[in-house]
């Protein structure tokens, strides 16, 4: 009798073993992946922190004035674009210009949101080569060849007031993607000047 009660203990020892054995392990298995998912997610989200607070006061103030800069660059460029007998050579530009401009204001736009900055903010000072609201009118108003060459007199200004935005972003920014665009908008829009320049002596 007691030998019948001994192997049926041992019998349930095994199976209690044989339970064990197997029920932690699916659990664990469980566990870790839910803790590899949270690791995963947790990485992610200190990654994404990481890349917007990898920025300082000087990639705020470029975002901040190359924003409604380039916004104001489009908007000459719609009125010229809007104009009749205006030289195809002038239209082109104002096409390429929009093309290039539009992509990076969503950009902009887009990292201030990152960065939990407003877009558009009060100034201490002008921001070079910004147009007045007298100086739009008067494209508005100017036609043809007139216009074409107000046109690239004002985009001229326009351009250098922003690369020289770009130059003080790449000395004193911080944000890589921030100082990578600053360094495009030098190269490229310093080609745009110089091709102004040159289409001007044309007309």
């Amino acid at each position: 009798m007691r030998t019948r009660t001994a192997a049926a203990a041992v019998a349930a020892a095994a199976i209690a073993v044989s339970v064990a054995a197997c029920s932690p392990s699916e659990e664990a298995s469980t566990e870790t992946h839910d803790m590899s998912s949270m690791s995963s997610s947790q990485h992610a989200s200190e990654s994404a922190s990481q890349d917007a607070g990898e920025h300082n006061a000087a990639d705020v103030m470029f975002a901040q004035m190359m924003l409604p800069h380039h916004e104001q660059a489009l908007v000459m460029s719609d009125i010229i674009l809007g104009k009749k007998d205006i030289p195809e050579s002038v239209t082109t530009l104002a096409t390429q210009i929009k093309d290039a401009q539009g992509p990076e204001i969503a950009q902009l736009k887009a990292w201030l949101k990152g960065w939990g900055e407003p877009e558009h903010q009060e100034m201490d000072h002008e921001m070079d080569g910004m147009l007045s609201e007298e100086e739009l009118d008067e494209l508005r108003a100017a036609e043809g060849t007139e216009a074409a060459k107000m046109f690239l007199t004002q985009m001229i200004e326009h351009h250098e007031g922003a690369v020289t935005m770009a130059e003080d972003e790449i000395e004193d920014g911080r944000h890589a993607d921030s100082i990578t665009m600053s360094k495009a908008i030098v190269e490229s829009q310093q080609k745009e000047i110089d091709q102004m320049k040159a289409l001007l002596k044309e007309l």
